[in-house]
């Protein structure tokens, strides 16, 4: 017997049929049948797939799209034209098919949102607090019809600045000056330029906005602090130390030859009259570091005010500093989480590369809730640099001067401590304390004087 036949006869003898190719036939059609049964299952689960993803999109743009009034009037139309369908009103059906009519005239208002190309400019990305900023905003239409009269949306910071677009035929072009009132400091984000198409009575809505975004750094006020004045000392060509060196600008005395001593410093003379090598030794001189510390904690200012004088007072230290070449360390605290509050310590440091750099810097300081007081902030700056010649805390009227000392304890006791407290409601004076000089400022021209006095005496 064959393969073939002994595979018909088995197949036959479980179906019961007479002829082998019959049993072969009925052997695959229930095969058929479930591929088909998977592929359809298969497509169901496409198509509702596809079917959810449609109405997630269409009720996100309607929630977009649709303004409350509209909605108003699509109720309207709903109940109106169901009840006059339901029970015959006349009056409901004329309400309905009205609120109806009002949806359809407000739809092709919302056509052309996409056909304009906007560009914004300003005249100046950084100002100072209490400045303005002007900039232009140009309108073209790109598309091929004439675009409805529409309205542009400008963000500026937490407030909107609105521009009327007329009529504007295919290719042609309008602009309108954009005027940014003063400004506090901060940095504020302009733009983006959003398009906005919304029908007469404000039923519908459409927008569209554009990826032009700017970022104004308003800098805090500063002044102009004497170079002499700056940190009440006068060491930037650099101060001799007791730390004695093989090489550098201050001679101090000449010793024996010791093995690893560059020849450079060998002394010839004393080395004649002795007969041993003798090298020359010297006092390391060390240019002037500056650490300036601004506290930004909620609970050491008054109020807002009172820290934008701290941060004018540290950036006009810090501007001083950078324009007379000083090594210059500006360090803030850091947002620290309630929940590790006394077992994390963190702190920030400003660039000071450059005076516009620096200010920037100054531009992102706010002040915090939960941070380290300016105690720790100072034990951190001085753990981080070890060679300060000085060392500046500005801080706000509600510091006591017993937390300053603790806060001047943290700095090595050869560095020259300064405190500046800002109190817009008290007189300037500069008082000193135990390793410690204190400056009271009450507006931000009082710091000049009193440091220029405080260098003099």
């Amino acid at each position: 017997m064959s393969l073939t036949e002994s595979r018909i006869t088995r197949t036959t003898t479980s179906t019961g049929s007479a002829t082998g190719v019959g049993a072969t036939t009925r052997t695959v059609a229930p095969l058929r049948r479930g591929r088909a049964l998977v592929g359809a299952v298969m497509w169901a689960t496409q198509a509702s797939r596809a079917f959810g993803s449609a109405v997630g999109e269409a009720a996100t743009w309607a929630a977009r799209t649709v303004r409350p009034a509209g909605v108003l009037v699509f109720a309207a139309a709903t109940v109106g034209l169901g009840l006059a369908i339901a029970f015959g009103w006349v009056e409901w059906m004329v309400a309905g098919a009205i609120s109806l009519l009002l949806l359809a005239m407000a739809v092709p208002f919302l056509f052309g949102a996409r056909s304009y190309d906007v560009d914004l400019s300003l005249a100046h990305e950084r100002v100072v607090a209490g400045q303005g900023v002007v900039g232009e905003i140009v309108v073209r239409n790109d598309g091929k019809r004439t675009a409805l009269p529409g309205r542009i949306d400008i963000p500026v910071g937490d407030g909107l600045v609105e521009f009327g677009v007329p009529l504007l035929r295919p290719g042609h072009t309008i602009g309108q000056p954009l005027d940014i009132p003063e400004l506090r400091r901060g940095i504020v984000t302009v733009g983006p330029a959003t398009t906005v198409r919304s029908d007469p009575l404000g039923l519908l809505r459409r927008e569209h906005a554009f990826e032009d975004v700017h970022e104004l750094y308003v800098h805090p006020r500063t002044i102009v602090v004497p170079s002499t004045s700056a940190g009440l000392i006068r060491d930037l060509e650099g101060a001799p130390t007791r730390r004695l060196v093989d090489a550098d600008m201050s001679f101090h005395a000449i010793r024996e030859y010791a093995p690893g001593d560059s020849w450079r410093q060998v002394h010839w003379k004393s080395t004649a009259k002795t007969g041993q090598l003798m090298v020359r030794q010297y006092e390391e001189s060390r240019r002037s570091r500056m650490a300036i510390v601004l506290a930004i904690a909620e609970a050491e200012y008054a109020d807002a005010d009172e820290f934008e004088l701290a941060v004018s007072s540290a950036a006009s230290l810090g501007l001083r500093a950078v324009r007379d070449a000083r090594d210059v360390d500006i360090v803030v605290g850091s947002e620290v989480p309630r929940v590790v509050r006394g077992r994390l310590r963190a702190v920030q440091h400003l660039a000071a590369a450059s005076p516009r750099t620096m200010l920037d810097g100054f531009s992102g300081i706010d002040l915090l809730e939960n941070t380290m007081p300016i105690e720790d902030v100072c034990r951190l700056t001085a753990e981080a640099n070890e060679r300060l010649s000085i060392a500046v805390l500005v801080t706000g009227s509600r510091v006591s001067l017993t937390r300053l000392q603790q806060a001047a304890l943290g700095f090595p006791s050869d560095t020259a401590v300064v405190a500046v407290i800002c109190d817009e409601r008290a007189h300037p004076r500069m008082q000193s304390l135990a390793g410690l000089s204190v400056l009271t400022v009450g507006t931000l021209d009082d710091l000049s004087g009193l440091l220029l006095r405080g260098a003099t005496s």
